[in-house]
């Protein structure tokens, strides 16, 4: 898939060292799963995702973004297809601290969105960030996600209780957005 400034695909064995580069940075790791990001994490990681489909019913893929004009890769957007309703899709985005305020995200996610809703008939898509990562949950309210829920101390993550927001977005929503930013 491509945009505009970015190419999205599938992360290969050579991403290893940028994605460490970019998810062993503290302020890419501070709303993420992951405290430190070396390279037996990124191992692990591309080998669980050699033989991953798009789209597969349970399982997570990491979708490399990469800079066009560089070729670097500068970050990865995650994809989970629920088991139980494949045609419900979770997604997230790390993107590399210096490639913040360009606008990559809001280009790769809206790449995503379309695939997912145009391409795999996706019927509705979520995002879940903390309260405090203000970026992240501007990005989905951009995107034209709606919040629908504030889940207060809702569990422990890095030696506190975390809030989080849940973002939804229907295909019928992403439908009329689409024609509406389209109109002259």
């Amino acid at each position: 898939m491509t945009t505009r400034r970015l190419h999205l695909r599938r992360l290969h064995r050579a991403d290893a060292q940028a994605l460490c580069a970019y998810r062993s940075q503290p302020e890419v790791a501070r709303y993420q799963s992951w405290t430190t990001y070396g390279p037996d994490d990124a191992a692990r990681l591309l080998d669980d995702q050699q033989d991953r489909d798009i789209g597969t019913p349970g399982t997570w893929l990491q979708v490399a973004i990469v800079e066009t004009s560089s070729g670097h890769l500068v970050g990865d957007c995650g994809l989970h297809c629920l088991e139980d309703e494949p045609q419900q899709f979770e997604i997230g985005i790390t993107l590399a601290h210096d490639h913040h305020g360009k606008g990559y995200a809001t280009e790769a996610l809206e790449c995503l969105l379309h695939y997912l809703f145009t391409t795999l008939s996706a019927r509705r898509i979520t995002a879940t960030t903390d309260v405090l990562n203000e970026p992240a949950a501007a990005l989905f309210r951009r995107l034209g996600f709606r919040q629908e829920a504030h889940h207060i101390e809702h569990r422990p993550y890095k030696g506190t209780l975390t809030s989080e927001f849940v973002f939804a977005l229907l295909s019928r929503e992403w439908t009329a957005r689409s024609h509406s930013h389209q109109q002259p």
